[in-house]
């Protein structure tokens, strides 16, 4: 059986046959001009898009499995995250003992009201409430976008430990290329519904 998310004949409104595997502890990286479909890729991928083909986790089959189970293994953190209770701490299963921390708040941050918080402060939490969730997969968009650079470390760090312990698969969209070179191996880059490598890609697009 093979570990990982493998796609087979993969298409939706982003991108056309695509046949990829993404392995356990793998990152790979995605970049392209804005407007392409990355994003969209990412939510046909976390089964919220329709799609053809198949997705497969470990070698089941994505259509054998509920789309909440699904997603809850292959996680997905939108540019924009989704708040849907008064608090902080509504948003999470279970308290992210340690984690909290690591990101730069203290306990207090679970009794805050969602309506103080900054946009970089909801780009931290939603990233902690993704990791409480433990997925085998993350799809990371622009995970660190609003972020200053005392923060993208703070994040960076954090993940940098929870992929160690639990060697979850990476696709980080990103349009900070030096950042996707320090952590992604390969880099793709999509345009006109394709996928291909960075070093393939049209100078003029890259730039």
């Amino acid at each position: 059986m093979s570990s990982g998310l493998k796609l087979e004949n993969f298409s939706c409104r982003a991108v056309r046959q695509v046949n990829l595997t993404l392995l356990p502890g793998q990152c790979l990286g995605l970049t392209g001009p804005s407007g392409t479909g990355k994003t969209l890729f990412l939510r046909a991928l976390a089964d919220l898009d329709p799609y053809e083909g198949r997705m497969l986790l470990d070698g089941v089959p994505a259509a054998g499995i509920p789309a909440p189970q699904w997603r809850r293994q292959v996680g997905f953190l939108p540019a924009e995250s989704a708040w849907w209770a008064d608090t902080v701490g509504a948003h999470f299963e279970r308290a992210p003992t340690g984690w909290i921390d690591a990101l730069g708040f203290d306990e207090t941050v679970l009794t805050w009201q969602i309506t103080r918080l900054s946009s970089g402060e909801r780009q931290r939490l939603a990233f902690l409430r993704l990791l409480v969730q433990g997925p085998r997969i993350l799809l990371l968009d622009e995970p660190t976008a609003n972020l200053d650079t005392q923060n993208i470390a703070r994040v960076e760090a954090l993940l940098r430990d929870f992929r160690a312990e639990h060697q979850p698969g990476l696709l980080w969209v990103s349009h900070d290329l030096d950042q996707l070179k320090r952590w992604c191996d390969p880099i793709l880059f999509m345009e006109g519904q394709q996928l291909i490598h960075l070093d393939q890609a049209p100078l003029r697009s890259v730039l």
